[in-house]
């Protein structure tokens, strides 16, 4: 029997777009990250979890791999799914640009200080 976790079998994750895999390896290699730092200071009770979620980590790569080189067909994403990830996008540009438009740069800052002593 293979190794990995059940929600990220080949099949669940063939049926997943390129988008929502990015999410889930992201989403693995963080809890990478955490068991391996468990497994450091002696926290970590179950060391079989590393091997599971090494495998899935692999499993996600080789399916991207497949469908980038025409072994695998890509499955498009659900057009709502589409539509909130733009809407997010948008809305993540927006709240940059209005940080980036209160932020004075440095020779602003200095002409500000320099305004106050005065």
């Amino acid at each position: 029997m293979a190794t990995g976790s059940k929600e990220l079998n080949v099949e669940a994750m063939d049926g997943l777009d390129n988008a929502r895999l990015a999410e889930e390896l992201k989403r693995s290699k963080e809890e990478l990250f955490n068991l391996r730092f468990q497994s450091a200071t002696g926290q970590l009770d179950n060391h079989g979890r590393l091997k599971t979620v090494k495998r899935d980590i692999a499993r996600i790569y080789t399916i991207l791999r497949e469908r980038e080189l025409g072994i695998r067909e890509d499955v498009e994403a659900p057009a709502e799914d589409v539509a909130e990830a733009k809407a997010d996008k948008a809305s993540k540009k927006a709240a940059k640009k209005s940080t980036q438009a209160t932020k004075a740069t440095p020779a602003e800052e200095t002409e500000k200080t320099e305004e106050e002593a005065k």
